[in-house]
């Protein structure tokens, strides 16, 4: 007859064997491995360099590092709201996360007309990254998105070039051109003399084909070739436009409040990561983009003659107090702008 001690024992093995089996169960490993899917309308269509190397490679890093309990339902431009309409969708929480332009949410945040670029500013890609990151203006964003219940994360700094289909030889070449442009840019290429119009990407290679404009400006060379801009407009103009955080990706507030701490960490960790990775990334697929560009396409580098230059110069520090007549906090990082070309030697 077996002891008590040895039944008591052959219990607690059935019971161990029942509690492995248990957690076995379908139903408990999925509670376990709950995850939650975030619907992102996105601003650039799937054709976009940054679609792919952007917002890809975040959906990736999201998923890996929070090992599933966050997934990204990715929706190309116009797949579920304009582009001008995601920042407020984001804002309600009627989608997760959103990418854009500051541009498209200047009724909201002060800053936007400075955050998307102001012309003829900045000279070098670092000069913009140091501002935004070591000088506080991703702060100063963040704290105004903040107000419309939206985290704020520029996604990289660089420059923005136009390619147009006729080279621009002198300020009446330029006077005379029809451009495609948006947010701050727009407006300045229109004071210094330009005609502009604002097209959505899956718009912009028709139109150019066309004749409906002469040139425009999707991000620089990688945003041109991936566009198949080079196609239809042989001519890469430089110096840059502004040199800027053009594209945003923003995080409703309600969403990530519903995560745990440690995934909100997470994410934002992986947001403020992929700033420098992309910035550094994007320069050197531009200086590729532009020698293939050269090479495949028969395209040239339109250096603009320096008389244009210094009056596009003049137009844009003119248009630059424009910008920081929005708000106090305006104001502000103008000033911090300022300062910073004045160290540098540029004012």
């Amino acid at each position: 007859m077996k002891s008590f001690a040895t039944i008591r024992s052959h219990l607690r093995s059935a019971a161990a064997i029942g509690l492995v089996a248990t957690l076995a169960l379908p139903g408990f490993a999925a509670a376990e491995e709950k995850s939650t899917t975030w619907r992102v309308q996105s601003h650039w269509p799937s054709a976009s360099s940054s679609y792919e190397d952007s917002l890809v490679r975040l959906k990736n890093q999201i998923e890996e590092r929070t090992e599933g309990r966050v997934k990204l339902n990715l929706h190309e431009a116009g797949a579920l709201f304009k582009a001008q309409e995601t920042f407020n969708a984001v804002s309600r929480g009627i989608v997760e996360m959103g990418t854009i332009s500051p541009a498209y949410a200047q009724d909201k945040i002060s800053l936007a007309g400075i955050a998307s670029g102001l012309p003829f500013a900045f000279r070098n890609v670092w000069e913009a990254a140091y501002f935004h990151k070591g000088l506080g203006f991703e702060d100063m964003l963040r704290e105004e998105a903040a107000k419309h219940n939206v985290y704020w994360s520029t996604d990289k700094v660089y420059p923005t070039e136009m390619v147009v289909k006729n080279p621009i030889n002198s300020w009446e070449d330029f006077t005379s051109l029809k451009i495609r442009s948006s947010g701050a840019l727009q407006k300045f290429l229109d004071d210094a003399g330009a005609s502009t119009s604002y097209l959505p990407g899956s718009e912009l290679y028709p139109a150019l084909d066309s004749g409906v404009v002469d040139g425009a400006h999707w991000g620089a060379a990688q945003g041109a070739a991936s566009m198949s801009l080079y196609e239809v407009a042989k001519y890469h103009v430089q110096p840059a436009l502004n040199i800027a955080g053009t594209d945003v990706i923003i995080v409703s507030q309600k969403a990530l409040d519903k995560l745990s701490d440690k995934d909100q960490e997470t994410i934002k960790q992986i947001l403020d990561e992929q700033f420098w990775f992309r910035t550094n990334e994007y320069q050197y697929k531009e200086r590729v983009a532009l020698s293939k560009a050269m090479e495949e396409n028969g395209v040239e580098i339109n250096t603009l003659p320096e008389d244009v230059q210094q009056r596009l110069t003049k137009a844009a520090q003119a248009s630059w107090d424009e910008a920081g007549e929005r708000s106090e906090n305006a104001a502000e990082a103008l000033e911090k702008m300022k300062s910073f070309l004045r160290e540098l030697g540029y004012l």
